[in-house]
Order: C-alpha cells, then structure tokens, then sequence
C-alpha cells in the first residue's frame, strides 16, 4: 500500500493513519511536505521556528490535518492542536492538554514516542494516549546502524500497549509498507514522505 493512500481508512473517531514528522536536521520546515499530504492526516511538529510553526498551524487548518506539537501543551491548544510526549525529552504543560481532552476539545490529540520500554507502556496507559509512536520499526537514517524492532518484534511490543493504538515510525517508506504487522494502527513518517532525498545528517528520533 503507498503511503498516500492510507488516508482512505481512518480509525474510529477519526485519528489519522499517516503522519508526518518535522525534524530539526531532517525537515526543519516541513509546509512543503505537509501541503502534499492528503486530507485527515496528521503532522508531529518537533523543534520548528515559531513563524514555521504558525504557518504549519495555518496550513492544517486550511487542509484538514491534525496538528501536534512537541513537548509543548500550551502552544498545541493554541495552535487548535495537540501534544506528542518525546520517550527522551521533558515536555511542559501535560495537565492543560489533558484537561482541554476531558472537555471535548477538538483536536487536542495526545500521542506519544515509545522505544519498546516498560515505562512508555504504563504512560501510555495511564494517559490514556489516542496513540503511540512505537520505533524503530526498520533501519532508519535517523539511527544509521542502530537496532531495530523488526515486524515481529515491534508487533510483540506493540501488544503491550493493549487497546491504545500503535503507530509504526522509523524506515516506514512505499518499499517497507508491506513488511508492516497486521495490527498497525498508523504510521510515521520522514524521509518517506519527502519527494527529494535529504543531504544532512539527520537527529535521533524522539
């Protein structure tokens, strides 16, 4: 399946299937990629300059997408969006953002990076995240030659989480998506849905 099309099977209550990560080395202005995506997508939106940020904001709401911000609850909600937990970095104002999805709040997704740890397991559940990042799924450029999960293993891992929804992130390109587990809720993507190759070194996923 290309990625593009997973659009076209959104989960219940409408959480998108295909995401797009911005990244400070690798996509550090992600407007371009994320005006290809298709409609009810969604984008991560880690480490970007305050004026790109408010003009992806602008541009989601224009296109449809969800929007999640990195480590910031505040600027999420105001941005008409959500937050995304990092596994490896502290993240500022959970208790809004959990509040404002006790209210109702549209679009104020919660979702998360996990590495296969116990921990990111019970904060998941305990937040009740609408999803999890789980990775890295394949090798990634984001982690030249480090471990991977593999499909067998990420789908262990991944049933740890229980009835939260998993996401596949790392390596997931058009080549990859038939290796993916039955089970997968959504996926995550850089690289993958970019239509140039990237010349710098990228950053560790978070």
């Amino acid at each position: 399946m290309h990625l593009a099309r997973l659009h076209r099977a959104r989960r219940r209550g409408g959480l998108p299937r295909l995401w797009l990560f911005s990244d400070a080395a690798r996509l550090p202005d992600p407007l371009a990629a994320a005006a290809r995506l298709p409609r009810g997508a969604g984008v991560v939106a880690r480490g970007l300059d305050p004026a790109v940020l408010a003009a992806l904001a602008r541009l989601a709401r224009r296109r449809g997408l969800a929007l999640v911000v990195a480590a910031e609850g505040r600027a999420g909600l105001a941005l008409r969006g959500g937050l995304h937990l990092p596994d490896r970095r502290a993240s500022r104002h959970l208790l809004p953002l959990l509040l404002a999805r006790r209210a109702g709040a549209p679009g104020a997704w919660l979702t998360l990076a996990a590495h296969g740890g116990a921990g990111a397991v019970a904060r998941a559940r305990r937040l009740r995240a609408d999803l999890v990042f789980l990775s890295p799924v394949f090798p990634t450029a984001s982690h030249p030659g480090a471990p991977v999960l593999g499909p067998l293993r990420w789908a262990l891992a991944a049933r740890r989480f229980g009835r939260r929804a998993v996401a596949a992130l790392g390596g997931v390109a058009p080549a990859t998506m038939r290796r993916l587990p039955r089970g997968v809720a959504a996926v995550g993507a850089i690289g993958g849905l970019l239509q140039q190759p990237v010349s710098r070194p990228p950053q560790c996923l978070r």
